[in-house]
């Protein structure tokens, strides 16, 4: 039954058949019990040391697997549950870690520039071991054919480079929120430029993973290979993100049926990893990762409701399995690596990330790029699944597996104390320069219970749509403001951006008096998108960065009443307070008492 279900979903099938129908059924049952139990003990004692979850549950598996008691083998019974582990687990990165709208929203900035180069340079240093770039013999198996061979073996190799040069966002995220710096204002910007990062490093694998036996070494194969994810990813991400969240809303509001929102978000999962592996040429985990990403824009409400559930299911059941069985795998093959191929693993990638992080925030004039090159440092939980992922597909070996596990290991236990004595021993400049825009996952983080209510500019002025473009020009442009809220008869109309003032006014040059009496009307865009007083400020800044806006006009729900606007420059101004009065309370605390 399980294996027909893996042949129906396209999941490999690779390792031997433990016993017969029956008996493998209640073996496995007795595999998944102890994995749970054993998993789950370890991390209650491992979470007194101040310990990754992800380290305990690996280490059960190593603990009743083949290296340590033998207890438990993976057999085909096991592996469905071990599969949909994958699904669930880069499902929920995607939920929480990728903030696609807020992504696109720091493109303009200077983080991005940082983060790209980092990415860059980092995955050009990991290449040189993966790929074997100067021919040093690091035995990987990459890279040994010629023509359509060589595009597939370079594919593999561009992945596992990319997943050396990750940053995990889930680790950086709780290393700043345990040592209160998340609400910060120096978190915010290790915040920024770690999830720029990922989202640029994940695009790369998944660009590598995607190739096939088909393609070809030619700019045609690699335009159709791009075609192809590009298309996958924009029927995932209009599936997920525009018709999923209403059907949900308007099957709940006539289907009286428990968990129905619940059920749906599981089934859709299972389909979209079925149609990313069969039809769009993505890995399965991969469309996992973009339906979570498409649904991270979720309201707060309706997200309140459905993941209580899916988190009890992946962290009690399916995620434990899937990082035991990381350890099932482990083993002390590794040692007969050759010497040259363990430390170019070991030290060249991690030197390259450290180089490609302070270069990246450098390059781009960042305040404190040592503290923003240690943040981008975190990595070690997307990695282990993502090597898992490889190990399954056949592109690594179990003993280039177990190394680099090992070595993720070392991040996930060094880089938590590293980042936080870094950033304690910064002296940030009072004009440290700040993200452009708060990506919402920052929000998400660090914001919980704020509501837009909180902080409603409520004595702005605004111009009318039929003033002048000269007169907008003279009189209404703020710093460091770059988009304005139009207002007619108490009622929002419209946005404009100076961008596209700007823009029009060098199309328009040669038109010379023409423009400046152009009205405003001509160059706003109508219909804003609205926030309410009573929703948190998550999904007031995730309306504005799918809109590429910094502004938002508030509106009562009942009256329909302008009540004022939110900007991102008063979010942050938030944080900045919040930081300020942390600093107070902890010299108050360090004055010694009258």
């Amino acid at each position: 039954m399980f294996a027909d279900a893996q042949l129906i979903l396209g999941l490999p099938i690779n390792l031997p058949f433990a016993g017969d129908s029956e008996s493998g059924n209640f073996e496995a049952l007795l595999f998944i019990g102890l994995l749970i139990v054993v998993a789950k003990l370890v991390q209650g004692v491992l979470s007194r040391l101040g310990l990754s979850s992800i380290v305990a549950y690996t280490l059960a598996g190593v603990v009743l697997g083949p290296v340590g008691f033998g207890l438990i083998e993976i057999t085909d019974h096991i592996q469905p549950f071990l599969d949909i582990g994958v699904f669930i687990f880069f499902f929920l990165i995607g939920l929480d870690e990728i903030d696609i709208p807020g992504f696109m929203s720091t493109i303009r900035g200077r983080y991005f520039v940082a983060a790209t180069v980092a990415v860059v340079i980092s995955i050009l240093g990991s290449l040189v071991v993966t790929a074997d770039l100067f021919n040093l013999g690091f035995e990987l198996g990459f890279i040994k054919e010629t023509g359509a061979a060589a595009k597939l073996e370079f594919n593999e190799a561009l992945s596992l480079a990319g997943i050396l040069s990750l940053s995990s966002l889930g680790l950086v995220a709780k290393v700043l929120a345990d040592r209160g710096l998340l609400k910060e204002l120096i978190g915010l910007r290790i915040f920024t430029a770690v999830i720029i990062v990922e989202v640029l490093a994940l695009l790369i694998v998944g660009l590598a993973i995607g190739g096939d036996e088909d393609q070809t070494l030619s700019i045609l194969g690699v335009l159709e290979l791009l075609g192809k994810i590009a298309a996958s990813t924009i029927v995932i991400w209009i599936v997920s993100a525009k018709a999923l969240p209403r059907v949900m809303a308007l099957l709940q509001r006539f289907l009286n049926v428990p968990e129905l929102s619940y059920g749906l978000l599981i089934g859709g999962l299972f389909l979209v990893v079925v149609g990313a592996e069969n039809l769009g040429g993505l890995h399965g985990s991969l469309g996992a990762l973009l339906f979570g990403a498409a649904l991270s824009g979720l309201p707060h409400r309706m997200r309140e409701d459905i993941m209580p559930g899916m988190r009890s299911t992946a962290e009690g059941l399916f995620v434990p399995l899937f990082f035991a069985s990381a350890g099932l795998y482990l083993d002390f093959s590794f040692i007969h690596l050759p010497p040259m191929t363990i430390i170019a693993l070991l030290f060249i990638p991690l030197a390259t990330k450290i180089i490609a992080s302070f270069v990246g925030t450098y390059l781009a004039r960042l305040d404190t790029p040592i503290v923003l090159s240690v943040g981008l440092m975190g990595k070690g939980v997307a990695e282990i699944a993502l090597l898992l992922v490889l190990l399954e597909t056949q592109v690594i070996g179990q003993d280039v597996f177990s190394l680099l596990v090992i070595i993720m290991f070392g991040y996930i236990l060094l880089t938590p104390p590293v980042i936080a004595a870094a950033v304690n021993r910064a002296k940030t400049p009072e004009t440290a320069s700040q993200p452009r825009t708060m990506v919402p996952a920052f929000a998400r983080h660090a914001l919980a219970g704020v509501m837009v209510g909180s902080v409603i500019d409520r004595s702005h002025t605004y111009p009318d749509p039929e003033i002048t473009v000269n007169d907008f020009l003279a009189d209404w442009i703020v710093p460091d403001q770059t988009d304005y809220l139009i207002i007619e008869r108490g009622a929002p109309v419209g946005t404009v951006s100076l961008a596209r003032v700007n823009s029009r006014r060098r199309l328009l040059f040669w038109r010379r008096g023409s423009f400046g009496d152009t009205p405003l009307r001509r160059l706003m865009r109508r219909g804003p998108p609205q926030a309410n007083p009573d929703e948190p400020i998550e999904d007031a800044l995730g309306r504005m960065a799918e809109n590429s806006l910094t502004i938002i006009p508030v509106m009562d729900r009942n009256t329909g009443q302008f009540l004022g606007m939110v900007s991102s420059n008063e979010i942050l101004e938030l944080v900045a307070l919040m930081d300020e009065i942390r600093e107070e309370a902890r010299r108050m605390a360090a004055e010694p008492a009258d």
